[in-house]
């Protein structure tokens, strides 16, 4: 059975290139989730194998909601998609509870070499 990924981003050309990425490589994209808050409620209800999450997104951010997915599931893989000048950002994410991170703009090969680390 292919893993399961729910694409967090608030841009709707982000998700559909991630989408793109995840799906020719063998995993379903179940969800994608515009902001943190959706995130939130679509991990509860989808309970993906795997979460990319963006930093910078309105409503609730990405460190935001990291950490309350991560009180949902102590187990959950989230991988963040992050702009190169966001580096404070992205230690927090990791100190935050998530896995790995990728740079925007993404390389196709480091998303599929992310997905394989974090979800085996």
């Amino acid at each position: 059975m292919a893993k399961t990924v729910l694409i967090t981003d608030d841009t709707a050309f982000m998700r559909m290139t991630l989408r793109n990425v995840i799906e020719k490589n063998g995993y379903e994209v179940v969800g994608e989730a515009a902001n943190g808050e959706e995130a939130i409620t679509l991990y509860q209800e989808l309970k993906p194998d795997l979460v990319t999450m963006d930093i910078t997104m309105p409503k609730v951010d990405g460190i935001t909601a990291i950490k309350e997915i991560m009180k949902i599931d102590p187990q959950a893989k989230i991988i963040v998609c992050s702009a190169m000048g966001q580096k404070p950002m992205v230690i927090e994410a990791l100190s935050a509870g998530a896995k790995d991170f990728l740079v925007k703009p993404f390389d196709a090969e480091r998303v599929v070499e992310s997905l394989r680390k974090i979800g085996s």
